[in-house]
């Protein structure tokens, strides 16, 4: 202790320019010991690990952190040099308010790198994915926490903020009113990424415009309408209005699978269970309907002329809806003729030529076989609607198993919604 003290007073009594080299050097050593010692081996733990946002943030960190021993270095330099206590006072106030700086700094580069992949971690993969929304939000956070570093600096400087924050309410004032329609659609975007309406991928309906969304911005939601035209819809417009999604895409611009129901009247001299049979293997046979879930044909109304059925079918994507109909269309007009089914034309006066008996006995024949395939569908059909409900049931207890055990619910509740969708379609149409 006494050499320690011999040391420092044999310091203190040199020359002021001794001392001034002496700090610079001191300061320089530190600079380099922290190069070596510190952020080298951090380069290579780094280049060693497979993400990629730490390699973006070693420099900038390097950088701040290089600022900051300089500052300390500076600060206890001019505890060493300057004797008195009122002149070391004054500029004490400067040293602090630059730590605080760049501590403000450290926090707001770190957001940079740091939250965007935060953000992707905590985002769902049925989330809506708000296009700009992610490096908006990290500006908005990178702004937030320089105004408060430069509160916090400015208070430590001892400035009167009164006449600031004045200035700065005014401004915001005026830019908020500029950009009233802006600030509105920015915070909508947000409102949509909540509430997921619909995502990328989507066919959806707004007012008179239908199409495929092709992208969430903040300031609009973007749709390629069925003629490949861009619709450009603000996000203000969209949430105040009536949203029809008619399919899901998957999140990525996937077309997902989609209902397709094709209306088909007939003479009211045609039989039902003829006529739904027919339709039946129709769809079964075409090569853009899904086998799962199965087609289903419904009597859908007894109009004054004609008898419409309604066919249920699912395919693949909608962007095959207008192949698959025309394929269906086109089949019930080949079929029909074929079975002797009679399309009604209520707008005209059919004269029917006299049938021979081998046409009446062939179609009373395949009628009668309609009639015993369509007792079995019709069975089928009622067992797999009760097995689909009981799914639902279980599926109910395991959701809440998955809840209070911590488990992952998203797949259960996505068997749950598509068996409900399936039933609640058949229930509201049939």
């Amino acid at each position: 202790m006494e050499l320690i003290s011999d040391l420092l007073d044999y310091l203190d009594g040199l020359p002021f320019s001794v001392k001034v080299v002496l700090c610079i050097l001191g300061t320089a050593l530190v600079l380099i010991v922290t190069k070596y010692v510190l952020i080298r081996p951090w380069k290579e733990i780094v280049k060693s690990s497979s993400a990629g946002w730490d390699d973006k943030l070693l420099a900038p960190l390097a950088v701040r952190l290089n600022l900051f021993i300089l500052a300390a270095g500076g600060q206890l330099s001019c505890i060493w040099l300057i004797e008195s206590d009122i002149d070391y006072n004054t500029l004490q106030p400067y040293f602090g308010a630059s730590y605080i700086m760049i501590a403000t700094s450290i926090s707001s580069v770190s957001t940079k790198y740091l939250m965007p992949v935060i953000l992707e971690q905590f985002q769902k993969r049925d989330a809506v994915t708000v296009s700009g929304g992610n490096p908006f939000l990290v500006i908005c956070t990178r702004a937030a926490l320089y105004f408060v570093g430069t509160y916090f600096a400015l208070i430590e400087l001892d400035i009167d903020l009164f006449g600031i924050f004045a200035s700065l309410t005014l401004i915001a004032l005026i830019l908020g009113i500029a950009m009233q329609q802006t600030i509105s659609n920015i915070a909508n975007s947000f409102l949509l990424a909540v509430d997921r309406p619909f995502e990328v991928g989507d066919r959806i309906e707004i007012d008179e415009t239908i199409g495929t969304v092709v992208s969430i911005g903040v300031l609009s939601t973007k749709v390629l309408d069925h003629d490949e035209r861009l619709v450009i819809i603000p996000n203000n417009t969209i949430i105040s209005s009536d949203i029809v999604n008619h399919a899901r895409g998957g999140g990525e611009g996937i077309a997902s699978r989609k209902s397709l129901i094709v209306d088909i009247g007939v003479s009211y001299d045609e039989d039902i269970d003829h006529v739904k049979y027919t339709l039946l293997k129709l769809a079964r046979e075409s090569p853009h309907c899904l086998k799962k879930p199965e087609p289903r044909v419904l009597v859908n109304e007894l109009d004054d002329f004609t008898k419409v059925f309604r066919l249920f079918a699912w395919i693949e994507s909608y962007n095959e809806e207008f192949i698959a109909r025309d394929w269906i269309l086109k089949s019930i007009d080949e079929n029909f003729n074929s079975e002797g089914i009679s399309i009604s034309f209520p707008t005209e006066v059919e004269i029917k030529g006299e049938s021979s008996p081998t046409d009446i006995s062939g179609k009373a024949e395949r009628q009668q076989i309609a009639r015993e395939q369509m007792v079995i569908e019709e069975q089928r059909f009622q067992d797999e609607r009760e097995a689909a409900r009981l799914r639902l049931k279980e599926l109910e207890k395991e959701m809440l198993k998955a809840e209070q055990t911590g488990g992952k619910k998203y797949d259960l509740e996505f068997e749950s919604q598509a068996i409900e969708s399936e039933l609640n379609t058949f229930d509201r149409e049939g």
